[in-house]
């Protein structure tokens, strides 16, 4: 499917870099991160009301030198592109065709682009005032950082963390993850508890700042994952080759939330849990891999069980087809594993919780990150 890209695709870029051949002797160490060229990158796919009330936000809070704003669009079917073309038209447009998800949507979009770094932004996210200089910061100062994500709080109540990403993503020793600010539905209040930057797991898909070229070299999201779960797989295995993962709680952006498939959906209980039997089985190195699947089945059946004497039929349901498209696949993903395994540089992670996150939440009644006892290592 052939892609169109439309828009001014230079962006002001052959400006700064004629402002660098004549001026780079003036330059201070402070001013010279922005000559990197980032593009933020939004997903699209029928988003025309999204589109209206947080675009102008962004392209607002995003003039920065050097910075470009792109939508990508997943094949919609509603007016979304031509009302950007119309009334934003210094946006640069991506045309992909056709819906290809979010995990592959944003690959392709990647591929086409030329920027150092490319900030994957959903659509139903608004930043704050002056969110990019600070992320921008973090990279270009520890090049051994693939991907830095900001604080993430509530659109709808600023004072509270949001569900996908909080203060930073971790991950316990049978693969589920939780954030600094919010474990399973409890969602901490922001009292800059957690304003200390500092190296987490995974960052948020909702608002993550990555090198572009690394991204795509190291394989990008798991097109597989359609969508939830891939930003976690693709930390995962970063990671897993040396890189590490910041988070710079002095930029922050407001999630709405259940942009693509609201909290309620049974098809994000089946991404989900599916999607996270693959990425242990794809990253969590040497046989205990195994032992932890087995683990994850036997809770994800009490998970059903919940469910299922809740009436809430449809979601057991969605587990039990999670699972049996697992076992279905796992033999492509075996083979998917053995290749990963060779590139591996870092067996352990500081940022992976010893503990188990399910038995300290439901049993211990521990709701909130301090509880934990976890001290990652700080950045």
């Amino acid at each position: 499917m052939a892609c169109k890209v439309a828009g001014r695709a230079d962006n002001g870029r052959t400006g700064i870099l004629a402002m660098v051949t004549q001026e780079v002797e003036i330059l201070s160490p402070i001013q010279t991160f922005w000559l990197m060229t980032l593009d933020v990158v939004i997903l699209n796919w029928n988003g025309r009301k999204l589109l209206e009330i947080l675009l102008p936000r962004v392209a607002e809070r995003s003039a920065v030198k050097g910075v470009t704003l792109v939508l990508a669009d997943n094949g919609s079917d509603d007016d979304s592109v031509e009302w950007v073309k119309t009334n934003m038209p210094d946006v640069k447009i991506i045309e992909l065709g056709q819906n290809y998800g979010f995990a592959d949507g944003y690959n392709r979009a990647l591929a086409l682009l030329e920027s150092d770094y490319c900030l994957l932004l959903n659509s139903d996210v608004e930043p704050a005032e002056n969110w990019l200089p600070p992320l921008i910061r973090v990279m270009d100062e520890n090049s051994e950082v693939a991907a830095v994500t900001p604080k993430i709080k509530d659109y709808n109540n600023k004072q509270y963390f949001e569900y996908a990403g909080a203060a930073g993503g971790y991950i316990d020793k049978l693969g589920y993850t939780f954030c600094r600010g919010r474990i399973f539905d409890n969602v901490e209040e922001d009292r800059g508890q957690y304003d200390t930057p500092s190296k987490v797991f995974w960052g948020s898909g909702a608002a993550l700042l990555v090198r572009r070229k690394l991204f795509l070299d190291s394989g990008g999201f798991d097109s597989h994952f359609i969508a939830h779960m891939e930003e976690v797989d693709w930390c995962w295995r970063i990671k897993n080759r040396g890189y590490e993962i910041l988070y710079e709680p002095s930029s922050e952006v407001y999630h709405m939330g259940g942009g693509s498939l609201n909290y309620g959906n049974p098809r994000k209980t089946y991404l989900n849990f599916r999607n996270n039997l693959f990425l242990i089985l794809k990253n969590q190195y040497g046989t205990k891999a195994w032992l932890i699947i087995a683990a994850r089945f036997v809770l994800d059946f009490v998970a059903l069980l919940n469910f299922f004497f809740k009436g809430e039929g449809l979601h057991a349901a969605a587990i039990s087809k999670a699972h049996r498209n697992f076992l279905k696949d796992a033999g492509r993903y075996k083979a998917i594993r053995k290749q990963l395994m060779r590139s591996v540089k870092a067996r352990q992670h500081p940022e992976q919780y010893r503990g188990s996150v399910v038995l300290d939440y439901f049993l211990k009644g521990k709701k909130e990150f301090k509880m934990l006892r976890f001290k990652p290592d700080p950045k």
